[in-house]
């Protein structure tokens, strides 16, 4: 595993590149027309069923959720150098905060929201102005990685190991998806907020 952490290194640091290359295609609205068609595809090929499903899941991609499952997944594992996780986990939401402020970029418009519940955190208030990158996006993809890091670390059987991937990318999957449809974010928000979220996992990883 310790022969990994200079990869992890370098795979965080091309990632971290590729956010700051992607922010500036965003900030010149290079992907205006791609985030508009791909929410319209998404809006007109799933079923106005989902809109609650969808709603209440995205509530797992919030601030106060993700953290305190972060927390339960370092206690159960018993990382005491989750110190180091929790600190890069910061710090990807002080760069969110930061491109949110910084990189032009308003959100679907209202007409478009299918958001139905009637709950919000108080996280989800916090608007500095600009939809991206996504928070959700971001903190799902991020404790993903955490997560798949520490299972491949037990003795479970591989069989179940695989099993657990392949949630954790299903999870993903609905997370990214979701945000779009319910129009909380263009594409280019989920995709901004995915590189930067895998960018600090990674790095976490050097110090776990």
């Amino acid at each position: 595993m310790k022969k990994s952490l200079p990869v992890y290194f370098v795979i965080s640091a091309v990632l971290f590149l590729s956010f700051i290359s992607f922010s500036y295609l965003v900030n010149k609205n290079l992907l205006t027309q791609i985030d508009f068609d791909t929410t319209v595809k998404l809006q007109d090929n799933i079923s106005r069923f989902f809109d609650t499903p969808f709603s209440t899941f995205s509530l797992t991609g919030s601030f106060e959720i993700a953290t305190l499952f972060l927390l339960l997944i370092l206690i159960i594992f018993k990382k005491l150098k989750g110190f180091f996780v929790l600190l890069f986990f910061a710090v990807f939401h002080l760069v969110e905060l930061f491109g949110k402020s910084f990189v032009d970029h308003p959100g679907p418009p209202f007409s478009f929201v299918r958001y139905d519940i009637f709950f919000s955190f108080p996280s989800s208030y916090v608007q500095p102005g600009s939809s991206y990158p996504s928070g959700h996006s971001g903190r799902a993809i991020f404790i993903s990685i955490i997560l798949g890091f520490l299972i491949s670390g037990t003795k479970l059987p591989r069989n179940l190991k695989y099993l657990a991937y392949f949630l954790i990318i299903i999870f993903d999957f609905v997370m990214i998806v979701s945000r779009v449809y319910l129009a909380e974010h263009w594409l280019s928000d989920v995709i901004g907020g995915s590189l930067l979220g895998a960018s600090f996992a990674l790095m976490s990883l050097v110090l776990l």
